[in-house]
């Protein structure tokens, strides 16, 4: 398998930040027709998720055919591949389905690259609120809004230095676990904003939020992105006990994670 370096997902990244505005129009051209299905692990799909990913996947393959990609719908279709060393795309066409059937904005679009087991690159879009937010890995973090006009720049973001009092957590508003709200309250104090998808991640790596924890399984592609993008901002993404992820194991799965912004100060 191929191995891209940080100055290869430089030289990528805005040809990847056009495919994932190509992709987000689609998803917004989309948005008012409710053709909803049922996947066999029970969550839902749309023609906007099927859209969106072929659009994603066609462009990956144009700018970089050697590389391999393991996406949410076609890995549903299929099965995942298993993939071990090297670089390889992990694409969520539209990650949190039911935010977008509910008619809410907190819907994305998530692409990451890793390498050897890693996020290297990431790219969220939020398509509803015009928003994206790009990170590689040692090169910082930045993000993007739509509605600036065409003069807009990207502004850099980073994650702030955690208060010791008033802690904001942001948690998932559909996927709130008995386990996760346990440790939320093992905090004296704490400003909760329940979120959905993987913006949960960039209001940490922007500083908006302190910590992000999720304590029940999730998919690989559904934080691989927000993982790069966060560390790229000055953070990090863990597992509950502080150790590294795994990634890509033979179900793509990430038993629970902690992703939090820089350590208290004072």
């Amino acid at each position: 398998m191929p191995r891209l370096d940080a100055a290869t997902c430089i030289a990528l990244m805005e040809e990847l930040t056009k495919l994932t505005a190509q992709a987000a129009a689609t998803i917004l051209d989309l948005a008012a027709q409710a053709d909803v299905r049922t996947k066999a692990d029970g969550s839902p799909v749309t023609a906007a998720d099927e859209a969106a990913e072929a659009i994603i996947c066609a462009g990956l393959e144009r700018l970089a055919p050697e590389v391999p990609i393991i996406s949410e719908e076609h890995a549903a279709r299929e099965g995942p591949p298993r993939i071990e060393r090297g670089s390889y795309y992990l694409v969520d066409p539209l990650d949190g389905t039911r935010e977008f059937i509910a008619g809410r904005d907190e819907y994305t679009i998530n692409i990451a690259l890793m390498t050897d087991g890693a996020p290297m690159l990431g790219i969220i879009c939020a398509p509803a609120l015009g928003l994206t937010w790009r990170g590689i890995v040692d090169h910082g973090a930045d993000r993007i809004a739509r509605d600036a006009g065409d003069g807009a720049r990207p502004t850099p973001i980073h994650a702030r230095p955690r208060p010791a009092r008033e802690v904001a957590i942001v948690v998932s508003r559909s996927h709130l676990d008995a386990r996760t709200r346990s440790y939320v309250d093992g905090f004296p104090q704490v400003k909760l904003v329940q979120s959905g998808s993987s913006i949960k991640f960039c209001r940490v790596a922007e500083g908006s939020a302190d910590i992000y924890p999720r304590l029940a399984p999730t998919r690989d592609w559904d934080i691989a992105a927000g993982h790069a993008i966060l560390k790229a901002a000055g953070g990090s993404v863990t597992t509950p006990d502080g150790s590294p992820l795994h990634y890509g194991t033979p179900d793509l799965l990430i038993p629970a994670f902690i992703a939090s912004g820089q350590p208290i100060t004072g």
